[in-house]
């Protein structure tokens, strides 16, 4: 449909109630979350916290902000130990949560230094009892914090420059970033200046602190296509334009949750220095333009389905950037995985070692002597990944074999099985209050099951297993091979176990894929959290006897009979 079709199909609709849409219904909130955020928005939070909450305890907090302003700065409620999954749904949010956060840490292109690593871990063994995960958004979390205590975790972090501002909450999050941007030897272009200067503008800016709902941003210039940019809602893709040279490929509209939707290329050629005023541009549409009225419909993915790309490409260029951008070739298909895990040169002559733990479960003692190897091999730099894994930079020929020893007996594998590498998994029941079942844990078990019971048999390519407390997807389980979404049930006997329902054959653009695609379901396909990698293995077996040459995992699963599947 032309854009002049769409803008006749929309004057001749009747007149509907307000969705919230600040340019064309006005800005009176229609709910009450939408009303506390133009009362006193989300950063206004801080003051409270150094000057009240942390001298009075949890008790003095407003429950306003205690659910909704603290996530503008990272924290969240845990939830209470000992409360089953049954009760996830039944509970108050005040009934399920701790007097404890998890405080997320943001870090932008997943760029640390080994300074800011031991900061990070000092405070991970200091306040938060040694726990941290590596998150799939390139951020690490940590857990039982104290509100007491958080004033001077943020001295500690913003002493190295780190923080926390808005890595929660209804704002632009942390900017995923290709981690080997700057060092790789096959990589088109830098996207640190751009991520830098966004950042730099508009992280804490309050233009920007109330949004309709979270908004998520990916940039890469390496050809792996490693920052999941189909799944957020601004992805910049490094291309190559045969008239204009190296730029961005411009994706919007991408989400997974309940609603799952691929984001869509708006088919134009982003020039490195107009980055940030075209993610300013597309970040202001979802705030004037994004749907308000109801929660589950404030994703820029909705309002992309409503418009299309055709029109969202022109009032980009006509309300926001002022200026027509010019078409632009979509970016190849990858040629190298994109989770970067191995051995791989730098441009430099140097190396960086890419290494996985299990699901994103370290701690802080884990990342203290990390920082302590790196810095023995002469490293002072590293970066997290949008797939729970680390990478290692800046290492010497010689340092690469005695490193990846080291790294192996704390846990941090290089060469790992191609379970432990694909599989990823949300937080879980243990600290989440949306959860249903355990994740971690669970996850971890499978996969050393599995290492040792299809151990001898050499898988065509990686299998991704990603896990799921809830239906929430946070581990992005209708984008992988195996994506589990937990759930309660039957167990036999009356009552109810921990299980998941199977979403098969999803994925994202890699090297064994064109392009992406979500997964399938099949009617009554359930496993439980017991079974898990009894399913897993029979299921990877019956694909090596059926695949046909060169098929894919995924390929097999949709084209399977649903009997082949359970």
């Amino acid at each position: 449909m032309t854009l002049e079709e769409q803008t006749r199909t929309a004057a001749s609709r009747p007149t509907a109630r307000s969705n919230g849409q600040w340019k064309v219904d006005g800005n009176a909130p229609l709910n009450a979350n939408e009303a506390w955020k133009q009362e006193d928005g989300g950063l206004s939070v801080r003051e409270r916290i150094e000057k009240v909450y942390s001298k009075q305890g949890f008790d003095s907090i407003d429950g306003t902000d205690l659910h909704g302003r603290f996530r503008w700065w990272g924290l969240y409620t845990q939830r209470k130990p000992g409360i089953d999954g049954g009760k996830t749904a039944t509970l108050e949010p005040h009934e399920l949560e701790d007097k404890y956060f998890m405080l997320r840490v943001r870090i932008d292109g997943g760029q640390l230094t080994t300074d800011q690593l031991r900061v990070i871990a000092g405070i991970s063994t200091e306040f938060g009892r040694d726990t941290a995960d590596l998150t799939d958004r390139q951020n690490i979390q940590l857990h039982w914090i104290r509100v007491e205590d958080v004033p001077e975790i943020w001295r500690r972090l913003e002493a190295v420059g780190l923080g926390t501002t808005e890595a929660c909450g209804d704002v632009p999050r942390v900017i995923l970033g290709s981690p080997v941007a700057g060092i790789a030897a096959d990589e088109l272009i830098d996207p640190t200046p751009a991520i830098a200067e966004i950042v730099e503008k508009y992280l804490g800016d309050p233009e920007f602190a109330n949004l309709p709902r979270k908004f998520k941003t990916a940039i890469t210039g390496h050809p792996s296509q490693d920052v999941v940019h189909e799944i957020n809602d601004i992805g910049l893709v490094a291309v190559d334009h045969p008239e204009l040279g190296i730029g961005y490929d411009l994706w919007v509209g991408g989400g997974l949750s309940t609603a799952p939707r691929l984001a869509e290329r708006l088919g134009v050629f982003v020039a490195p220095a107009d980055v940030a005023d075209v993610w300013l541009g597309v970040t202001s549409i979802f705030r004037d333009y994004g749907y308000r009225r109801l929660r589950n419909k404030a994703r820029l993915k909705l309002l992309l389905a409503e418009w299309g790309p055709v029109k969202f490409r022109h009032v980009l260029e006509t309300e926001y950037l002022g200026h027509a951008l010019p078409d632009g070739p979509a970016a190849p298909t990858p040629t190298t995985a994109g989770d970067h895990v191995g051995v791989h040169p730098q441009k430099d002559g140097r190396f960086y070692i890419g290494v996985t733990p299990f699901v994103g479960r370290v701690s802080g003692t884990l990342l203290s002597a990390l920082a302590d190897i790196l810095e023995r091999h002469g490293s002072f730099r590293l970066r997290t990944t949008p797939h729970q894994k680390l990478v290692l930079l800046d290492i010497p020929e010689s340092s690469v074999e005695p490193m990846i020893v080291e790294l192996e007996e704390l846990g941090l594998s290089a060469r790992p099985s191609l379970f432990k590498r694909s599989t990823i998994a949300c937080t879980g029941i243990e600290f989440c209050k949306l959860a249903i079942v355990d994740t971690k844990d669970t996850a971890t078990d499978a996969v050393i099951a599995l290492e040792q019971r299809l151990a001898g048999i050499e898988l065509p390519q990686q299998i991704s297993l990603h896990v799921n407390g809830c239906p929430n997807s946070c581990a992005r389980i209708q984008t992988a091979d195996i994506g589990l979404k937990g759930q309660l049930l039957p167990d036999g006997k009356g009552g109810q176990e921990p299980g998941f329902q199977v979403h098969l054959g999803g994925g994202l653009a890699s090297l064994n894929r064109d392009e992406a695609g979500l997964g399938r379901t099949v009617r009554g396909l359930k496993v439980t959290a017991a079974d898990l990698a009894d399913y897993v293995e029979r299921l990877v077996r019956r694909f090596l006897a059926d695949r046909e040459p060169e098929e894919t995992f995924a390929t097999w699963s949709h084209r399977a009979d649903e009997e082949s599947l359970r």
